[in-house]
């Protein structure tokens, strides 16, 4: 198979146990539309679009799902799609969730369905949309033996946006008529094709954002004697997020403190300016963590920058809670996909991720568990690009897995007829 083979081989990956089989696994029927899986996917991949609106990949997504019978409604704030599918037999709700939304990346992969429109889906949003249309499919053609309803999320607004949380306002989870007992996702990333991985409890970081303004005094630069050179106050502010990130949390509830942006004086070279600013992204895996920063850092902060002479003005904003896993719903999960792929296809991850996921806003509300899937293309798997990189591939094979991943799942919790 080639990264621009409008039509994949079968991947190269094992197929499911007998007991799976006898089980009614969904594996064979996904390989059947893994083609149209793929054409979806590569169209959402070359015409991507970022944030909460995404009329165009709403409007392939619609398309997608016309004639399988779901209830269908979209979002109000942001350009959403809500998709029911009822069982033949009355039961519980599950939650599926696909994101849509793609980053604002120029693309460098040379791919033929590369987009050129000054965004990407470096994050592999696309394969996420394709194999939940898939899901859908898959459920749709067995749904008279389903006991119980589907609810699928497309979302838009994953990067940063919170388009979770905006869709929960808009009612996401009275959409069945009844709150979902059980809530799943995968995301796809770097690694052998086809691994799943996921783990209890805290699975992805917390996210939030630190911004800072050291205010001095300027001047000129042959004389910083007669100025507040807020520079190095700046400088020494964010080595002190270093020491503070490693020396005032247990080593087993990590804190990461990334500056990312610093940024001082625009005008003369010989000019002390009058600011100097900063900003950090913080992953944590414990609310706790969050509650110490929120009361310790304005303090640590404005210590350093009144030891200078400055002053000093901290924001401090929590973007997404801790992704946390349900030990029950994980365990089962775990087992699934064990069933159907294998052992030696899925890993209960050791140590949370310290990226940040607003599925977490779902599993706060539903218990659930949220999967990785592993997913370069052949050849790249020992030194992949990693997500949001410029040149990440993902290889789409791996739909069928990721349809028949979540279809499964929502056909175990339910049960059948």
């Amino acid at each position: 198979m080639t990264l621009t083979d409008p039509t994949p081989t079968t991947p190269a990956t094992t197929a499911p146990t007998s007991a799976a089989l006898r089980a009614g696994s969904f594996f064979d029927d996904a390989q059947r539309l893994l083609p149209d899986l793929v054409r979806l996917r590569r169209s959402i991949h070359a015409d991507p679009e970022v944030g909460l609106d995404l009329p165009r990949t709403q409007r392939r997504v619609l398309d997608a799902l016309g004639g399988l019978g779901l209830e269908i409604s979209t979002g109000i704030r942001t350009t959403s799609v809500i998709a029911v599918l009822r069982g033949g037999r009355p039961g519980p709700v599950v939650l599926l969730r696909g994101d849509m939304d793609a980053l604002p990346v120029v693309e460098q992969t040379g791919l033929e369905f590369a987009s050129t429109n000054g965004a990407m889906h470096a994050c592999g949003h696309d394969l996420h949309t394709a194999a939940l249309v898939g899901a859908a499919r898959l459920l749709a053609d067995r749904r008279e033996e389903l006991a119980g309803d589907v609810l699928f999320m497309f979302q838009p607004g994953e990067e940063g946006a919170g388009g979770a949380q905006v869709m929960l306002e808009e009612g996401l989870l009275d959409a069945a008529g009844q709150k979902p007992i059980a809530a799943y996702a995968l995301h796809v990333g770097p690694g052998p094709r086809g691994l799943f991985a996921t783990k209890p409890g805290a699975f992805m970081a917390g996210s939030s954002e630190l911004r800072v303004a050291v205010q001095g005094r300027g001047g000129h630069g042959s004389q910083p004697q007669a100025a507040l050179d807020p520079v190095p106050v700046a400088a020494e502010i964010v080595l002190a997020l270093q020491t503070f990130a490693t020396r005032r949390f247990n080593a087993f509830d990590p804190v990461v403190i990334t500056v990312t942006q610093l940024n001082a004086g625009s005008e003369a070279i010989n000019v002390i300016p009058e600011t100097a600013t900063l900003a950090a992204t913080i992953r944590t895996i414990s609310a706790a963590s969050v509650e110490v920063m929120q009361a310790e850092l304005p303090r640590l902060i404005g210590g350093i920058a009144e030891a200078h002479g400055c002053s000093a003005t901290v924001e401090f904003e929590v973007h997404y809670p801790v992704a946390v896993n349900d030990p029950a719903t994980t365990a089962g999960t775990v087992e699934v996909l064990r069933e159907v792929f294998g052992d030696q296809r899925v890993i209960v991850a050791p140590t949370p991720a310290m990226s940040s996921e607003d599925f977490a806003y779902v599993l706060d509300e539903v218990p659930g568990s949220y999967v990785f899937l592993l997913a370069s293309p052949a050849g790249l798997e020992a030194s992949p690009e990693i997500n949001h990189s410029p040149r990440v591939m993902f290889d789409d094979a791996v739909l069928a897995d990721a349809a028949t991943a979540l279809a499964q799942l929502a056909w175990s919790k339910l049960g059948t007829a």
